[in-house]
């Protein structure tokens, strides 16, 4: 065994202690950290030819690196959709590699069974039946991935075409329909060989809303042709956090064959808030449902999870079947489930969080943010320079200048708010409006976070 690397072993406690040291230093001081202005980067270094040990390493990453890493797992980043990682996820990310399970298969361990109670746990927490199961993946990208590929299968089903075997090409041309999109979903096309030309944008309702028009998709499903189509319904937009009608469109399968996939990223968390959970009233009746954890459980990346009332179909999609490796059973092994053969458990950290707060510290999380949301866009509304670009539905708050919003002005507004290191958003168009997004979904944003963006968008816009 190399020395540096069997010394490293027996002083393990101490280079845990020592990274221990580092990471409560920074989680300590993520409150008043830079949200997202680093300086200029380090120059290169070459590939170091003998080692310097953990902790050298350790030293070297803390001196040369860690200054320029964001404070995006703080309260006052509100790019994206981007949560932080609560106490006890990070205990228990901390415990995923000490552990080091490979969620492939059973292999001896439990690892596996505490990942299907964490699935578990989580459907009855969106409010679905147990006829969805599911299994963990990256992030949503994934997780609408492997939905739209058991939609797939479903239609080549419909057709009397085994798309596993023969190919997306033999089933012919597939529609996708969906009001407003995540941009993930045309990813996925074209990873699955759809084709992203396949996604068909359906009319929206009226009076600046992202929700799809019931009416107009019914029109469109009666316009297929009696070929099988899939529906992508949206459960929180990504610019103005809109539901389509679940309920309303799942009524449609009455009359029309389709594959019904919702993408709930993180509208999925509605339902922990009595006050919002009517926005996902029709979940359980989608086929295959797709919920982003690094999100709004405040889990760290990555972790998403993906559900499907149609195991069977998922199956045939991604089953591994070798010697050493064994077919699906009546269980079947993860690694016949997603696309990932080897991956680590990323249920640990979700089952901590889970485990450590319950659904009513979560719902809290939710409810909060949801409240701090309302107060910036009330900010926002009030002051000269700045305007609403839609109502604040549940925790996006989407603005943009009072006064000639260009792209270009509008880029200016996000740099000088990332340059106080005080906040940061992200750029959008809604409307046919540049505009900016602020979206609240870590558990750490407090009041008086809020004002200081507040504070830091009355400055930036003049």
């Amino acid at each position: 065994m190399d020395r540096t690397l069997a010394g490293d072993l027996a002083r393990l406690p101490e280079l845990l202690q020592a990274a221990r040291d580092l990471a409560a230093r920074e989680v300590a001081g993520l409150a008043e950290r830079t949200v997202a202005a680093p300086g200029a980067l380090p120059g290169p270094e070459p590939l170091p030819e003998a080692g310097t040990g953990g902790e050298g390493a350790l030293a070297r990453f803390a001196d040369r690196w860690a200054p320029g890493f964001s404070g995006s797992a703080g309260p006052r980043y509100l790019g994206f959709v981007t949560g932080g990682a609560t106490p006890a996820s990070v205990a228990g990310d901390w415990l995923t590699s000490a552990f080091d399970q490979n969620l492939a298969g059973a292999s001896g361990s439990w690892a596996q069974d505490l990942e299907r109670e964490t699935v578990v746990w989580l459907r009855e927490l969106f409010g679905l039946g147990e006829a969805h199961s599911g299994a963990f993946v990256t992030g949503a990208t994934m997780s609408n991935t492997v939905g739209l590929a058991i939609g797939r299968e479903w239609a080549g089903e419909r057709l009397g075409v085994d798309v596993s075997r023969a190919g997306a090409a033999a089933l012919g041309p597939l529609d996708v329909l969906s009001g407003s999109p995540h941009s993930s979903i045309g990813k996925a096309m074209s990873v699955l060989g759809l084709g992203r030309d396949r996604l068909r944008k359906v009319p929206l309702l009226p009076g600046n809303r992202e929700a799809v028009d019931v009416r107009a998709l019914e029109a469109a499903l009666a316009g297929a042709g009696g070929r099988p189509v899939i529906v992508v319904a949206n459960a929180g937009t990504v610019n103005t956090v809109d539901f389509d009608d679940l309920r309303a469109i799942a009524a449609l399968k009455e009359r029309y064959d389709f594959w019904l996939h919702v993408d709930a990223a993180f509208g999925a968390f509605a339902a922990l808030s009595p006050g919002h959970a009517a926005l996902v009233d029709g979940l359980d009746a989608a086929d295959s449902v797709c919920v982003d954890l690094h999100k709004w459980l405040n889990v760290p990346y990555d972790a998403a999870v993906q559900f499907t009332r149609r195991r069977d179909l998922q199956v045939a999609v991604f089953h591994n079947d070798s010697a050493y490796l064994g077919g699906p059973g009546a269980e079947p092994d993860f690694l016949h489930l997603t696309p990932e053969n080897s991956r680590r458990l990323r249920a640990l950290p979700a089952w901590f969080s889970l485990v450590a707060y319950g659904r009513a510290g979560h719902r809290e999380i939710v409810e909060r943010n949801v409240a701090l949301a309302r107060r910036l866009g009330a900010g926002v509304d009030a002051l000269p320079g700045l305007r609403l670009l839609a109502p604040v539905r549940l925790n996006v708050v989407c603005f943009t200048l009072a006064a000639d919003p260009t792209e270009e002005r509008v880029a200016e507004l996000a740099r000088a708010v990332a340059a106080s290191g005080e906040a940061y958003v992200t750029p959008t168009v809604y409307g046919g409006v540049p505009g900016l997004r602020a979206a609240f979904s870590n558990w750490r944003t407090t009041e008086a976070d809020t004002e200081r963006v507040l504070k830091v968008l009355a400055t930036a816009a003049g």
